[in-house]
């Protein structure tokens, strides 16, 4: 640890001083790690780890055999990320029970974290809500390729009347991991919004999920 200006707190440290948002992917899961291997210290095995799974929620996601087949988890840990994950489940139920309203981005967020599994296409999906914006339905309405899925308005204006939806928020990820929305992102987000227009179905939100970030494109004011 250094001195003056230059310290660098530990995770758990850099925890308490900055509060748990300040903290890396890295720093967080070298704080459940608690220690490294010989050899490995604590910071570069959760670095090892996230560089093999690629991202928080495709580790979260492994079977208990791809957990301890890795060097240095073992069975007790792999046994804690399966139980964390499961934990994880149960708090989205959890807040879901009683059909709360979909209004709250960080509701929708976690939601579309927890469904969305990491691919290599993109994928389209839709939450259909009632007039109290309330889930009715979510699906995976179209994919595509590396980097696009071909979107068709009609097609989701015909599902929005199927489930007598009142509303609906898109959600889509791209694969590169950059969950910046694109111009084609705005552009189809605006035809969607005229073309429900005319079924009276309106557009609350498109999310945008990149590696484990979720961005609403309407928090970033481009709806």
């Amino acid at each position: 640890m250094l001195s003056g200006s230059n310290i660098v707190l530990m995770p758990r440290e850099k925890l308490l001083k900055y509060g748990v948002g300040s903290l890396s992917d890295e720093e967080l899961l070298a704080i459940f790690l608690r220690t490294g291997i010989k050899g490995i210290s604590v910071l570069n095995l959760a670095g090892q780890l996230l560089d093999h799974f690629g991202s928080i929620h495709v580790l979260l996601s492994a079977s208990p055999d791809e957990l301890s087949a890795i060097k240095g988890l073992g069975q007790a840990k792999s046994i804690q990320f399966i139980a964390i994950s499961e934990m994880f489940s149960r708090s989205i139920a959890s807040e879901l029970r009683g059909t709360p309203s979909f209004t709250d981005p960080g509701l929708v967020r976690r939601y579309l974290l927890f469904h969305f599994e990491q691919t290599d296409y993109e994928r389209f999906a839709c939450l259909f809500l009632d007039s109290k914006n309330r889930l009715i339905h979510f699906d995976f309405l179209f994919n595509g390729s590396i980097d696009q899925a071909q979107i068709y308005p009609r097609t989701v204006a015909q599902l929005c009347l199927k489930h007598n939806a009142a509303a609906v928020i898109f959600a889509h990820n791209h694969p590169s991991g950059d969950a910046t929305p694109s111009q084609s992102d705005r552009t189809l987000t605006q035809r969607l919004i005229k073309t429900l227009a005319l079924v009276d179905v309106k557009v609350l939100d498109h999310f945008v999920l990149g590696n484990d970030k979720c961005l609403s494109m309407a928090e970033l004011q481009m709806l």
